[in-house]
């Protein structure tokens, strides 16, 4: 058996609440600078108070942390957006509860739920697409937004109309628009700036939009339990009929913080990660080629089904969610008992992040991890340790199938139905947006005509 290293893994020197601002500020640049200096495990106390806390982009070390049949690790709870989500969201549960939980939201986002909602986001896009004019200059973040939340406010609520529906909508972006800077992002990372100074400052502000979601999501819960109708097959119908095993069900505040986890996680990422593939495909003359011969190849009226099997459209979508990652981190996990990771001996209490973003640019695994080659899918398949946009383990993303379905079908209906092109000649720099990464000017494109 080889000697086990005394002391804990290296890491960037510089003091802790420096480094929280390099995080802040530059967590592309704090990573690969770590990274190349201190190899596949580093220390890198950049979230909360935690002195050791390790940044992995080993695929056998997270194996070995993620398919752990013993105690070794656990999943703690995402204290980082319990202010934003609540103290009952999926989350933030532990251990019985949050497998529960788990279980109970998955149907929606698998199998015929999911299915039944894909000619619902063709039609969205085309609607949202529609509005746009021969010329016209659009971000293309913010009309992905539209379409995405629209669709996630269909599979939670089953809502596409009304006055509640466009208030939720409009309350919603604005509470999500004010992390989309780096300064906001810090909020989240640094606890002491989290002060209600009046609605002018930023935490004040966040609270007050939070709070008008609050409203607006009570309301349509409080309305639901009197108008039941079991029919519904979305998931705010399926939480209102669950019970635990006692026979009680979940109290109003329990619902909302769940269908406000829903809301924010289903729709923030998936507009983002389309925004990412839209850039490429438009900045590579070849990739556009390649997809829109694809797409032609089903003719005139193909099914969602066949759409969604393209290997060249899967892998687009895949490259672009392994360049830059929606989330740079997996949830973390946390030491239970005495743990050999690496050659390194840790202790109870350490807390480890499997760090997405290193992982998916290791040069044995993805030559030229700065390019955009969306053949190395279909040349090669790798592990859920290889290639993990989603994060791994009990803390998956619960909507990673419904995310995937809806960036390729968005992806499709765009790429053939209109002609567009890239309105920067600037490449495109990823920027923090809140725990996400995001296309620093949201991606402007000009609208040129319909097919």
């Amino acid at each position: 058996m080889p000697q086990l290293k005394e002391k804990l893994p290296d890491g960037p020197q510089s003091p802790q609440w420096l480094q929280k601002i390099q995080w802040t500020t530059n967590p592309l640049g704090y990573m690969d600078a770590a990274g190349q200096r201190y190899g596949d495990i580093f220390n890198a106390p950049v979230i909360g108070n935690h002195p050791c806390l390790l940044f992995v982009s080993n695929p056998q070390a997270l194996q070995q942390i993620f398919s752990s049949q013993t105690n070794q690790f656990t999943a703690p709870p995402n204290r980082l957006l319990q202010p934003i989500v609540g103290d009952h969201s999926v989350f933030v549960l532990e251990g019985d509860r949050h497998r529960k939980e788990r279980k109970l939201l998955m149907p929606p986002f698998h199998g015929e739920g999911m299915l039944s909602n894909g000619q619902l986001i063709c039609e969205l896009t085309e609607k949202v697409m529609q509005q746009l004019l021969p010329g016209q200059v659009f971000t293309a973040r913010t009309l992905m937004q539209e379409i995405s939340l629209e669709v996630i406010l269909n599979v939670v609520f089953g809502l596409h109309e009304g006055e509640r529906f466009h208030q939720l909508k409009e309350a919603i972006v604005a509470l999500t628009n004010g992390f989309k800077s780096p300064f906001t992002s810090g909020l989240l990372f640094f606890p002491s700036l989290q002060k209600d100074l009046g609605a002018w400052s930023p935490w004040g502000s966040f609270l007050r939009k939070q709070q008008q979601i609050n409203r607006l999501l009570l309301a349509e819960i409080r309305e639901r339990r009197q108008q039941h109708d079991s029919s519904r097959s979305d998931i705010l119908t399926l939480l209102l009929e669950a019970r635990d095993e006692d026979g009680e069900s979940m109290t109003d505040e329990q619902l909302r913080d769940e269908l406000m986890t829903l809301l924010l996680a289903g729709h923030e990422t998936t507009a983002t990660a389309i925004a990412w593939a839209l850039y490429w495909v438009y900045q590579l003359p070849h990739v556009h080629s390649q997809l829109l011969q694809e797409l032609n190849s089903l003719g005139e009226a193909p099914s969602v089904m066949e759409i969604v099997r393209l290997p060249y459209l899967t892998a687009v979508c895949n490259e672009a969610l392994r360049i830059y990652p929606v989330a740079m981190l997996t949830v973390p996990r946390a030491v239970k008992e005495p743990v050999e990771l690496m050659g390194y001996q840790l202790q109870p209490g350490t807390r480890l992040y499997g760090c997405i973003y290193l992982i998916h640019h290791r040069q044995d695994l993805y030559p030229e991890p700065e390019k955009f080659k969306p053949e190395r899918f279909v040349q090669r398949q790798f592990s859920p340790y290889e290639f993990l946009p989603f994060g791994g383990g009990i803390r998956r993303c619960i909507g990673e199938a419904l995310a995937l379905f809806e960036m390729k079908l968005v992806l499709a209906t765009i790429v053939s139905r209109y002609q567009l092109t890239l309105a920067q000649q600037e490449p495109e720099r990823p920027q923090r947006r809140g725990v996400t990464l995001a296309p620093g000017t949201g991606v402007r494109l000009i609208m040129q005509s319909r097919r």
